[in-house]
């Protein structure tokens, strides 16, 4: 599925790839992440970090009633405050994609798939 947007130039068609490939960007620069998570943890077995071109497989969004919601697997870093850590998230989530696309978005999901210690 895709987001279209009319303006007085012509229409523009936004993928969902792309929405979540700037979520995720915006998201791993947040303090406290170590990186994004699959969505099928059960399926791909342990929680492995993802790379930037795979950040679609850590994102979902979703069209209901003309609304936007993402869910976003995250995993975090060891010795961070976890509310704090996604409360960032959605933050920067919503103010990136309000900025970069125009894009409301009106529920940002945060689901914690693990936690790691990472190197000073």
């Amino acid at each position: 599925m895709s987001i279209e947007m009319k303006t007085d130039y012509g229409q523009i068609e936004i993928s969902n790839e792309v929405i979540a490939t700037i979520a995720g960007g915006a998201a791993v620069d947040c303090y406290g992440i170590v990186g994004m998570a699959s969505k099928n943890q059960l399926k791909d077995g342990i929680s492995e970090i993802l790379r930037k071109e795979n950040f679609k497989k850590g994102i979902q969004v979703r069209h209901e009633n003309d609304e936007i919601h993402i869910d976003m697997f995250i995993i975090v870093s060891y010795g961070t405050k976890i509310s704090e850590v996604a409360h960032n998230v959605q933050t920067k989530v919503r103010y990136t994609l309000n900025q970069t696309l125009g894009l409301a978005v009106d529920s940002i999901n945060i689901f914690v798939q693990g936690v790691r210690v990472t190197n000073p």
